[in-house]
Formats: structure tokens, sequence, C-alpha cells
């Protein structure tokens, strides 16, 4: 089956397409931010304040990228373990984010999240942090410089590969992967 092409921002529509086990190509702009963005980020929502950038629609990445060497834009750019978000994803998918890109399983809270903000889960392929990179043609820090490379960047990509996850209907690929393969 071939990789479904997505363009970003996102919209309720294309998330509500997307199931679990398909795999995209993302294109357009994507945000990153690990947990120290996150807690701030998500601080800034708690008093009303504006984020420093708008959430509609809008994938978060959780990667704290290496420098660029030179000649490239950025340097790899693999996907870190995603349950350190969960107590931050709910609040960051009620602002308006459609969906977040890292690696592992996602707590129940979560799920439940991404169902109510029809929002999805996408995976990219931890340890291709290199590979990624090379999608990503154009970085640069939007938020929170003092985090180095942790800070809020807004990267503009192009036929990044992930995996979706966990659906908008809840549908989970690690458990329906593990299912499938217990029948065998």
């Amino acid at each position: 089956m071939e990789p479904i092409k997505l363009q970003t921002p996102l919209t309720i529509e294309d998330t509500a397409k997307l199931r679990a086990g398909q795999t995209c190509l993302l294109n357009g702009i994507i945000y990153t931010a690990r947990d120290s963005a996150h807690k701030r980020l998500v601080e800034m929502l708690d008093k009303g304040e504006k984020l420093p950038f708008d959430p509609q629609g809008q994938l978060i990445y959780y990667v704290g990228p290496c420098p660029a060497p030179p000649g490239r834009v950025i340097g790899s750019a693999g996907p870190t373990t995603s349950t350190r978000m969960d107590v931050y994803t709910p609040a960051m998918l009620a602002a308006g984010v459609r969906g977040v890109i890292g690696k592992g399983d996602r707590s129940q809270e979560v799920i439940q999240a991404l169902m109510q903000y029809k929002a999805v889960y996408l995976a990219a392929i931890g340890g291709a942090g290199a590979l990624i990179a090379k999608s990503i043609v154009q970085a640069e820090v939007v938020a929170f410089p003092d985090l180095g490379p942790e800070a809020v960047h807004r990267l503009l990509v192009k036929d990044m590969p992930a995996v979706v996850v966990i659906d908008s209907l809840g549908q989970n690929f690690y458990t329906l992967g593990r299912a499938e393969y217990s029948k065998r």
C-alpha cells in the first residue's frame, strides 16, 4: 500500500481518514517540543497566554535535534519516547494540535484525548534520526532558545516518513500488531 501524503496543517477531515498501521509522508510545517518545552507551553496555556506558534492543525514532533553539521539544515532528528509528554498531551490537543509524533506506547488518557479531539499519534522510526533529518529542508528556533536542542523548532519537512500508531478512533497499531502476531 502506498504511503498517504499529508500536508500540514491538518484538518479533522485529514485525521478522520487515517487508520492505525497506515504509513504517511508528512509535508509542510511541523513543530518540535520535548519535556521542558511542553511544560512551558502548557503553563502558558494555563495562564491564558498566546503560544509562540498557532497550534491549530499542527503536528508536534517529540525530538531534540542534534546541531546541524556543515552543509545541512539540521543534525540527526530521531524521535524521543512519547510517554514523557503524556501529562501535557491532552492540553496541547485541546489547544488545537491535530497530531503528535514520537515513539512508544501512550497512556489511556492520551488515547481518550486523541479520540475526543479527533487527533492522531504518529510514530517516527527510532534509530533513524539521520534518515529523518534528510526530510527536513528548513529549521529555525521559534521559542525557548535557552533549552538548546530541546527548544521549540519550526521545521519544514518534505516526505518525512511516519506510521499511524493511534488513530482518531482510538485504534492502536501496537495492540493490533501484537494481536495479529499472537494469532500466528
